[in-house]
């Protein structure tokens, strides 16, 4: 009979569910020498966020089939080292949506009627009504910042309240705003214009200290911000100062830069901010609802059925995985290519497979693609299981094809193209012999390169003197070219060259290249 291994506290709905194919023990508060001791002898592991499942946790697991987290996040489990060990990973990827979208707009009501303070003035026996006047968000402008899951909920109900909606998300189209009855605007409209602004979106480069000082004087000295997404978004001492000087009318927030929340300016600024800590996802249904969630996927892989919230495997059984990495690998790779190529917002994307591949099941190649599509946008906040979702949030129309009669390379090729905010683009990719990708054509020119981590891409004419010009530009740049190659469909004709960096290319040289007679276009790919 196999084993199960409960770590952390999950409701007992759980327990019942695993104990109906399992023998469960439920072993909470270990140190991680602990577990590293007990976990060869289970098949799976169930955690919340308490346990940290490490490298060294899973290779001493010898028997485990699959590691399931019951909540969204896996940032507390190695996914690269249990992929590798061919263990299944899973979360329950919609288990806490409805639950963080009502505990942003409570945030945002309790801030407007300054309940938290009139609670605590009743409850010390006082009635001081007019200290307590609050606003209504009836007809006033609601700022979205990310329409995801979470976003799109908050933006649906706070419609139904009469509140007037703009949105903010760089990868979703004007028709799917358009559904949740938002304009989409920048950022710097969406900050002068809105009476409220709610943050859903992940914590990334780009995103950290988003709202800042400079930000926060573009808004109007009623507004108020609610944040329960992640912290780190917002500069504290910044919004801080922008409440205590009136810049800004408050703040209501659930999650802080560090937590829990230690010494603070913002505790000072009494009715004008909410604070809670971090209950965006603790409500009883949601733990209910991610419970049982992982539980049935855990209870199904003892089987010998797919799991169908795989975070690194798109809802095969273990044992296809090896099979499939390569062919994962490739179609990830050409999504990323692709999204770099039309743009942030994508539109639609096409996934065409080819010769040997045509016979195969798309789906994995499918989500394959849409992981490396939005893995710009979204960071780690993608995976297997959540591309096809995040996709179709984003108003992103999928179109799948088979052409078996494209025979040019053993084991197949695989086409993808995209059109985005930079117009239409195509990439094709293959594996050579050895396991290999290689990028096999552009914009429908033929060219064999492996992608790496840094490349160019021209669109030019074919001319004596462009390579020259190219090489030359970048040399005064300091960047060095690790490999080059040109394709073209006739002579003379438009051509696209492909430079291979080892740098990403420094700010403002990508307009200078475009300034060279004779180039048409030119786009850079990170990997």
């Amino acid at each position: 009979m196999s084993k199960v291994l409960v770590s952390d506290p999950i409701d007992q709905v759980g327990i019942d569910i695993l104990s109906q194919v399992a023998q469960v023990d439920v072993k909470t508060n270990l140190s991680p020498e602990e577990l590293v001791a007990v976990i060869p002898d289970y098949d799976a592991i169930m955690i919340r966020s308490g346990t940290r499942v490490t490298k060294e946790i899973i290779e001493a697991g010898k028997q485990l089939k699959i590691i399931g987290r019951a909540g969204v996040g896996v940032d507390n489990v190695d996914v690269p080292a249990a992929t590798r060990q061919g263990i299944v990973v899973v979360n329950s990827p919609e288990g806490n949506t409805i639950a963080a979208a009502e505990h942003a707009l409570a945030m945002m009501l309790s801030m407007s009627r300054h309940i938290p303070e009139a609670d605590q003035s009743v409850k010390n026996q006082k009635w001081d009504r007019k200290h307590f006047m609050g606003s209504e968000v009836y007809k006033k402008t609601l700022g979205v910042v990310g329409l995801g899951k979470i976003g799109s909920h908050v933006a649906t109900v706070a419609r139904a309240m009469g509140m007037k909606l703009l949105a903010y998300d760089p990868f979703i189209s004007v028709e799917r705003a358009e559904q949740l009855g938002c304009r989409l605007v920048d950022l710097d409209l969406l900050f002068g214009e809105s009476d409220y602004i709610t943050l859903h979106i992940p914590k990334t480069p780009e995103t950290t200290n988003l709202i800042n000082a400079e930000s926060l004087s573009k808004m109007k000295p009623t507004t108020r911000i609610i944040n329960c997404s992640r912290g780190g978004i917002i500069d504290e001492a910044a919004l801080y100062e922008a409440i205590n000087s009136g810049t800004i009318a408050g703040a209501a927030l659930d999650v802080f830069s560090s937590e829990p929340l230690g010494e603070s300016p913002l505790r000072s600024l009494g009715k004008k901010v909410v604070l809670t800590p971090h209950l965006g996802a603790s409500t009883a249904e949601a733990q209910v609802n991610v419970a049982i969630d992982v539980a049935e996927q855990i209870r199904d892989v003892l089987l010998g059925l797919p799991a169908r919230s795989a975070v690194n495997i798109p809802g095969l059984s273990p044992n296809v995985l090896e099979q499939l990495k390569p062919y994962l690998r490739l179609a990830e790779t050409l999504g990323s290519m692709v999204s770099q190529l039309a743009g942030g917002r994508i539109d639609s994307l096409n996934v065409r497979l080819q010769g040997e591949l045509a016979t195969n099941n798309s789906q994995p190649l499918v989500v394959g693609a849409l992981k490396g599509l939005l893995t710009q946008a979204l960071r780690e906040r993608v995976n297997y299981v959540n591309a096809s979702i995040e996709a179709k949030e984003r108003g992103i129309r999928v179109i799948e094809t088979r052409d078996a009669s494209i025979q040019d390379y053993a084991g197949g090729s695989l086409h993808l193209s995209a059109k985005g905010s930079l117009g239409e683009h195509s990439v094709t990719g293959a594996l050579l012999g050895d396991g290999e990708i290689h990028i096999t054509s552009i914009d429908e020119f033929p060219i064999n390169v492996p992608p790496s981590n840094h490349m160019l891409f021209t669109l030019h004419r074919d001319m004596p003197g462009i390579i020259g010009k190219i090489g030359s530009l970048l040399g005064s740049f300091n960047v060095n070219i690790a490999s080059m190659q040109v394709g073209r469909k006739i002579v003379r004709g438009d051509a696209v060259m492909v430079l291979s960096l080892d740098d990403p290319l420094p700010e403002g040289i990508l307009a200078e290249i475009i300034k060279v007679s004779g180039i048409r276009d030119a786009y850079t790919v990170n990997l």
